[in-house]
């Protein structure tokens, strides 16, 4: 028996069948709850990993079954009942029931909503065309596999993470790319600006077409109703594929239609937990507090779905957990590896690490003396050292983090 609210918690129902939630069943597992475990997922897959699917994914160089995190077996074998390809549309807190929408009810003495998010929708005229893909799910890539035959035309709106990546593997798989991105530089809100003219420089060498400051005024089709062209400000651009990664929005409505706060997230505390005690949040839906850098956030983030899925197993099992870890994210363009480390908003001052010209170098971060984030690329030693040493708050020495010859850890 655990406890959960002052409540005798046994039977935990999942809402989500993702990252988050796959991290928090085998957590709760092994920290030895024996209780029925109930899983809710939309997908009709067991839980998968993400990232692949713009990447080997999407090129075809990795087969299904290697996305899943776990067979199914190993759920079924540790007792979870899987309820997928269903979604859960009411909670009633004060029931402790979630109903799904084959219309069946799910009681439950702790619920984990792990819902993650959702694309942002292009809102232009034409965005409902044929050929419009956007890329969240298995199903999402394996469309725009199909589309994206050699020799053909695609458009895709948005140079972050998302637009980058599929502009990549597009160009593996020899379609035409142009990507149009608003601002001045590709991943402006996340790297620093060498990083941004470094990635726009290879693309550039993949024969990816970028259009800087975009203005898009819409969509055009064909009588079929099939897209063939994106209207812009320097004029149209034939397309015959789009691919929409202008960002994604957290999926709340289950829970702000149960009266929970919701605030760009399902607000929880660092416990993970939300004003509910009997109801916790995971993943990517969760706007949660930073212990590091203060202040609230919402990660999309592999590290951070499993680690918060971590945290409010041991919790619910009555086992005292805080959600403090200094984030971290990936991207593989190419054969580049981008890792960043920490947040750099708010810095006022960066240092460069070695020479972008040869292919591996670093941007460090730094607000008031203290290293708060770094971008690294192809350099796997500083991303490691920085995962150690930006959690101690480490104030380096400026002039010897410029030096790539001087191990990050001794630049202090």
């Amino acid at each position: 028996m655990h406890a959960v609210g002052g409540q005798t918690a046994q039977r935990v129902v999942l809402v989500g069948a993702g990252q988050a939630a796959a991290a928090c069943v085998e957590a709760l597992r092994k920290r030895g709850h024996t209780g029925p475990i109930e899983m809710v997922g939309e997908e009709s897959l067991a839980p998968y990993q993400r990232p692949p699917l713009s990447k080997k994914y999407l090129s075809g160089e990795m087969p299904l079954e290697r996305l899943l995190l776990r067979q199914r077996e190993f759920y079924d074998g540790h007792g979870v009942a899987m309820r997928l390809g269903r979604r859960a549309v009411v909670l009633d807190r004060a029931a402790r029931r979630v109903t799904l929408d084959d219309g069946s009810a799910l009681p439950y003495d702790a619920l984990v909503i792990a819902t993650g998010a959702r694309p942002r929708r292009l809102a232009l005229p034409g965005a409902d065309l044929a050929g419009v893909h956007y890329l969240r799910g298995v199903s999402d890539a394996d469309a725009l596999r199909t589309d994206a035959r050699p020799g053909t035309r695609a458009v895709i709106v948005g140079g972050g993470y998302i637009g980058l990546e599929v502009a990549a593997t597009l160009r593996h798989l020899g379609v035409e790319v142009t990507v149009l991105e608003m601002a001045d530089r590709v991943m402006g809100r996340v790297v620093a600006e060498p990083v941004s003219r470094w990635y726009e420089a290879q693309h550039a060498a993949h024969g990816v077409r970028i259009v800087l400051g975009a203005r898009l005024h819409g969509l055009r089709g064909d009588a079929a109703g099939r897209v063939v062209a994106v209207g812009t400000s320097a004029g149209e651009i034939a397309a015959d594929l789009v691919v929409v990664g202008i960002g994604v929005l957290p999926e709340d409505a289950l829970a702000r239609a149960a009266g929970l706060d919701c605030d760009n997230g399902i607000v929880v505390d660092e416990r993970c937990r939300t004003a509910d005690p009997a109801v916790f949040a995971i993943g990517d839906c969760t706007n949660h507090p930073s212990v590091h850098y203060g202040g609230r956030l919402r990660l999309e983030s592999v590290d951070n779905a499993v680690e918060q899925g971590s945290t409010a197993a041991s919790n619910l099992l009555g086992i005292e957990a805080r959600h403090e870890r200094v984030p971290w994210f990936w991207s593989d363009q190419y054969q580049h590896k981008l890792v960043i480390v920490g947040l750099s908003q708010g810095h006022d001052r960066t240092v460069l690490r070695g020479d972008p010209a040869g292919g591996a170098f670093s941007c460090c971060h730094l607000r008031a003396g203290e290293l708060i984030a770094i971008d690294t690329i192809n350099l796997a030693k500083d991303h490691l050292a920085a995962r150690k040493l930006i959690p101690t708050r480490m104030r380096p020495d400026p002039a010897k983090l410029a030096d790539a010859s001087i191990a990050l850890k001794d630049c202090a």
